[in-house]
């Protein structure tokens, strides 16, 4: 199988929000030639201006490219993009490989890997964690499942858009991945939001509690930034509330498939709803605006 270069293959790209319209830049600036789509026609124009070519349609684009990379919002919306009448799979080439790289149910990837298997297309799943200043730097973190030696030939361009890559076994894997690193992601902040109300409730002062926290070992790098902003009471999105509650709501119905319970993580999901009903467009990690305002301690 060929490497996936920038001399060989021509790419197409779907979905073009915060992570994706970062990532299709990355592989501009490493010499790939980009066609992209968006239903919103001002982010795929936004994205043309730093040299990529727009395409009309789904179909237009699948048509003429050699690799697809999407990247969308949850299952329901990369169901319409490739099973649609007007979706990928009615104009795919057989040969050409898809990576996809939204965070939807394992069950999900392997559905779309066993479709595009019909028309021989290889299907990938390609699940992203980091957040958007990190895909802007090229530092995400890549966890694929489904052909190992596709994995191998894609290294070019997971090499473009990421910090490391791992294989994880077959289709389905790096999704089933994500939602495990996504557990502690979001229980993890919840977790220190609770810790963080306790400080400020036995008298210790905000601002240093948070400054000492950020230097501990127990904080995790994802959550490191999270209080550096919490501090000032910045929660602008870089991972929004509502993606974190779809992944909750992912994580427990994997959980639930399983019939195993997660109590931990059906608190978090909790809090994390209530917040999310209040402003889903801020950052997950207003849990600890949240809980702050159930303790009745408010932030300087």
């Amino acid at each position: 199988m060929k490497r996936l270069t920038a001399d060989q293959v021509k790419i197409g790209f779907i979905g073009l929000g915060n992570m994706g319209s970062r990532i299709a830049q990355r592989l501009v600036d490493h010499g790939y030639q980009l066609s992209v789509y968006d239903m919103d026609s001002l982010k795929a124009e936004a994205i043309a201006a730093h040299g990529t070519v727009v395409a009309r349609s789904i179909v237009e684009l699948t048509s003429t490219v050699d690799v697809l990379l999407s990247c969308l919002t949850n299952d329901e919306a990369v169901q319409d993009v490739y099973i649609g009448p007007e979706g990928v799979f009615t104009a795919t080439r057989p040969g050409t490989v898809v990576l996809e790289m939204s965070t939807i149910s394992p069950e999900s990837s392997r559905d779309l890997h066993q479709l595009g298997a019909r028309g021989g297309v290889e299907v990938m799943d390609v699940a992203i964690s980091g957040s958007t200043p990190a895909a802007e730097l090229g530092t995400l973190t890549l966890l694929v499942g489904g052909n190992r030696e596709l994995f191998r030939a894609a290294k070019p361009i997971f090499q473009a858009v990421s910090k490391q890559s791992f294989y994880l076994g077959d289709s389905g894997s790096g999704t089933a991945m994500k939602l495990v690193v996504n557990t502690l992601l979001g229980v993890g902040m919840q977790a220190i939001a609770e810790a963080v109300v306790l400080g400020e409730k036995t008298g210790l002062d905000r601002e240093r509690l948070l400054e000492v926290l950020q230097k501990t070992a127990v904080v995790a790098p994802a959550h490191m930034g999270k209080l550096a902003r919490a501090a000032v009471n910045d929660y602008s999105p870089q991972f929004p509330m509502r993606l974190m509650n779809k992944d909750f709501q992912l994580i427990l119905k994997a959980a639930a498939a399983e019939q195993f319970a997660m109590p931990a993580t059906e608190a978090a999901f909790r809090i994390n709803s209530d917040e999310h009903a209040n402003d889903d467009e801020q950052d997950f990690s207003a849990v600890v605006r949240r809980m702050e305002e159930i303790a009745g301690v408010h932030a300087a």
